[in-house]
């Protein structure tokens, strides 16, 4: 089980980290268009082309692309490993009652943790912001995929929101508040430079409501 679970990380610390900021003007291409796709940029990652492709609009723009950091896959687990681990001190120290149970109850809590750490890193693979020219969105789901998207000009206010682990990792969630109660309130998760990120989604917010003559800027939370 330890080998496995070191494979597993050992794994998951190879992958890139997910943090594309489309330098270049990024148009979505038509479905069918030939010629368009072939002056598209030959930088442009498989997860872009299944975007542009599947879920954004023609002639949308993609500004920004990101996963949450690393440290989400040990912060979502964080909880069960404690209780897990109580259970597995519990029954240490209690050995003398429990009739030579406890390297089973020891065995069963590692294998409860390996489960959990592998729904964590599911989640974690599965789990994409992507900021555009005229929508922010989160996509995530292990079994089914589940979307927020919300236009920028519906978007009423940001803030950060700051956990006590995330703090002292310097990472932070940015919450998207719509101003239209249709739309559910999103969070991107765990990020790292919550704050920069934040300020690109409120330029991206104010742009978008200033090409629709409303002329209000957007404060940060």
């Amino acid at each position: 089980m330890t080998a496995i679970l070191y494979r597993m990380f050992r794994w998951v610390w190879r992958q890139p980290r997910r943090h594309v900021s489309v330098p270049t003007v990024l148009h979505v291409l038509n479905a069918g268009s030939a010629g368009a796709a072939a002056q598209a940029p030959s930088t442009i990652s498989p997860l872009t082309a299944l975007l542009t492709r599947h879920i954004l609009q023609d002639g949308e723009i993609i500004l920004l692309i990101l996963k949450p950091s690393f440290w989400f896959l040990l912060l979502s687990m964080l909880r069960s490993a404690a209780v897990i681990f109580i259970i597995i001190l519990a029954a240490y120290v209690f050995e003398l009652h429990m009739l030579g149970r406890t390297r089973t109850l020891i065995e069963i809590g590692v294998f409860l943790l390996a489960g959990r750490l592998t729904w964590a890193l599911l989640q974690w693979m599965s789990r994409l912001y992507v900021l555009t020219d005229m929508r922010i969105l989160r996509l995530g789901g292990v079994f089914s995929l589940n979307i927020f998207d919300c236009p920028l000009r519906k978007v009423a206010r940001t803030r950060i929101l700051y956990t006590v682990q995330e703090r002292i990792l310097r990472l932070g969630s940015v919450e998207i508040i719509p101003s239209d109660e249709q739309y559910p309130i999103g969070l991107w998760q765990t990020i790292a430079r919550p704050r920069e990120i934040n300020e690109q989604i409120v330029a991206a917010i104010n742009r978008a409501k200033q090409g629709r003559s409303c002329g209000n800027g957007l404060g940060t939370g």
